[in-house]
């Protein structure tokens, strides 16, 4: 990579940038592909006028980014947070795009956010934010189009909120306009669960061809939201050893594992990871940097870079986070020889199991949360081994394989459809 500042290093969107074109390079892509799949398109910038519970009136900042729709109608989460940017939205699209390429399900890719901190704001007023924010989407959103879901700082009530006034405008319920609803509503069983099982499924597989075992592997999880706490979890229970949770709050370590049940208990009663007894206090930066067979940021964007990248003592470092690992440190994780499973292979579960919730709600037949695990266990089985038989032909490291997968699917549809003119 050439020499890049810090802010430039932290920069989401040329993060991606710098990725696909490499893919685009080593596949020899048509120039005129490459252009069209470099770029989103569209972006959609809304301001959003609302009534606070004080009396007086907040504007808030919005953004939709449609990357493409080449493949199938757009997909993508919508967050809150003080930091969202159009930049982030971006690039997160179009990591969108490829993660549904990667496994290969019938969508686009989009993303979502508003500029704001819910955690300083009533029920009340995000409810009020995020219908205004809806109205203002109207027009390019919907089953068909673009399929908003949960991300940073939203869940299910936020999801039931934007099905709710998109229904309304259109005068009929229609349950299959987002994902990662509440179940009653049109939800999917095992959905809240699907990206952390979707990450126990490419550990299992990556143990497996490097011959190693799950006994004794030592796990440590950076983020213990919906996606690190189910990880962990789920991980626990199928014999891997959770050595270390860091949060943004603090880090825990115990060396003989973390009774992951036992932690979630105590962070619904405390509010925080922090105080738990069975573990010792650590620094929540230094945690990442311990030795352990697999290595699961889960949090956020840029937690690895080159300020840290060649500290890392992991074997296995899987991406449950979207962008966990910058361009600058790619190539360190690649000279320490870090088995990495990049991101938008690794946390695809969640968006596999928000179609098949979007195939249930436009059939209107429901199916067992064993079937959507069985289902999406091939998936993401026959996805990684998709990525590997990639690397090993074009000899690539595995983010490189996923993004050739990824490009290659969507420059073919995109192929197959022409220009429009």
């Amino acid at each position: 990579m050439p020499n890049l500042t810090l802010e430039q290093e932290m920069n989401p969107w040329l993060a991606q940038e710098a990725r696909f074109d490499i893919a685009a390079q080593k596949l020899n892509l048509d120039p005129g592909i490459t252009k069209v799949l470099r770029l989103p398109v569209r972006e959609i910038t809304v301001y959003i006028p609302v009534g606070m519970d004080d009396g007086s009136i907040e504007v808030f900042t919005g953004y939709r980014v449609q990357h493409s729709i080449a493949r199938g109608p757009g997909k993508g989460g919508v967050r809150y947070s003080p930091s969202v940017s159009l930049d982030e939205v971006r690039a997160l699209a179009s990591w969108m795009t490829w993660k549904c390429a990667v496994v290969n399900i019938p969508f686009g890719g989009a993303k979502g956010g508003i500029v704001c901190d819910p955690g300083k704001m009533s029920q009340a007023e995000l409810e009020r934010m995020t219908r205004r924010y809806t109205a203002e989407l109207m027009e390019f959103i919907g089953p068909e189009k673009d399929v908003p879901a949960p991300d940073m700082g939203t869940g299910e009530q936020t999801m039931a909120w934007i099905m709710d006034t998109y229904s309304m405008h259109t005068r009929q319920t229609c349950t299959a306009v987002v994902t990662g609803k509440p179940v009653n509503l049109g939800g999917s069983r095992g959905r809240r669960e699907a990206t952390g099982r979707g990450i126990s499924v490419v550990c299992d597989e990556a143990l497996k061809h490097l011959g190693l075992s799950i006994d004794n592997c030592r796990v440590i999880v950076q983020g213990f939201g919906n996606v690190g706490s189910n990880a962990a979890r789920i991980l626990a229970a199928k014999g891997y050893r959770i050595v270390g949770i860091a949060e943004y709050d603090g880090g825990l370590y115990n060396a003989n594992g973390i009774d992951i049940s036992a932690l979630a208990e105590h962070r619904k009663q405390a509010g925080t990871v922090n105080g738990f007894r069975d573990a010792e206090a650590t620094d929540k930066d230094e945690l990442l940097t311990r030795a352990c067979e697999i290595l699961i940021p889960a949090a956020t964007e840029n937690v690895i870079t080159s300020r840290n990248a060649d500290r890392l003592r992991c074997r296995i470092l899987c991406e449950g986070a979207n962008g966990p690992t910058t361009t600058v440190a790619d190539d360190i994780l690649a000279d320490k020889h870090i088995f990495v499973i990049p991101d938008i292979l690794a946390n695809a579960g969640g968006v596999t199991t928000s179609y098949f919730e979007w195939v249930q709600d436009r059939m209107g037949y429901f199916w067992t949360e064993d079937e959507v695990n069985q289902r999406l266990d091939r998936i993401m089985t026959d996805s990684f081994r998709d990525v590997l038989a990639y690397a090993k032909t074009h000899g690539v490291h595995n983010r490189i394989a996923a993004y050739m997968l990824a490009v290659d699917r969507v420059a073919y549809t995109t192929r197959q459809r022409g220009m429009y003119a």
